[in-house]
């Protein structure tokens, strides 16, 4: 069985996408509720790559964002995502 953090850099960002997307909907809010989001890559070569894609996902809305090159993610993986989102009040 093939590892997650063995998929290409695009699918690896598409996974997390579709986990941030996850999460979101498991707290009854989407997207447009992102007030902020950092992503970690280890290859900041691959940093077009992340923001075509995440532009196609995000879409009109631009929470802030941050982005940083580090040595070395858990797992292997290349990339990692933090996103907030600010839920409205009951």
């Amino acid at each position: 069985m093939r590892k997650k953090a063995d998929a290409s850099f695009e699918d690896q960002t598409r996974l997390v996408l579709q986990n941030i997307d996850a999460c979101l909907a498991g707290a009854g809010v989407s997207r447009q509720h992102l007030v902020s989001v950092r992503v970690y890559v280890t290859d900041m070569n691959q940093w077009p790559t992340f923001n075509k894609i995440y532009g196609e996902w995000i879409g009109d809305f631009r929470p802030s964002r941050a982005v940083a090159g580090v040595a070395e993610l858990h797992y292997g993986f290349a990339l990692e995502v933090e996103a907030m989102a600010l839920a409205p009040q009951a």
